[in-house]
C-alpha cells in the first residue's frame, strides 16, 4: 500500500508542475471588456479551440481535474 501512496504522491507532483506550466504559457485575457464595445465576434475568436491557445485551455481544465481527483484521493487513508 505505500508504494501506490508513492506513485500517486509522484503522479500528483508532475500534475501539479505540469497545471502551473500550462497556466503560465496561456496568454493574459487583457482585452476580457474589449468584448462589450463589439469586438467579441472576430475570425481570432470564433476559431480560438482550433489555436494553441485552445489547447492550452482545454489542457489546464484536465490537469486541474486531475490534480483534484489525485488530492482526493491522497486524503483518504488506505
Amino acid at each position: 500500500m505505500q508504494v501506490l501512496r508513492y506513485v500517486l504522491m509522484s503522479l500528483f507532483l508532475i500534475v501539479g508542475i505540469g497545471l502551473v506550466a500550462v497556466v503560465l504559457l496561456q496568454e493574459a485575457k487583457s482585452a476580457g471588456l474589449g468584448t462589450l464595445g463589439g469586438m467579441a465576434d472576430s475570425y481570432w475568436q470564433r476559431n480560438k479551440s482550433r489555436s494553441i491557445e485552445g489547447l492550452l485551455q482545454k489542457l489546464s481544465k484536465i490537469l486541474a481535474i486531475a490534480f483534484f481527483v489525485l488530492a482526493f484521493v491522497l486524503t483518504i487513508n488506505f
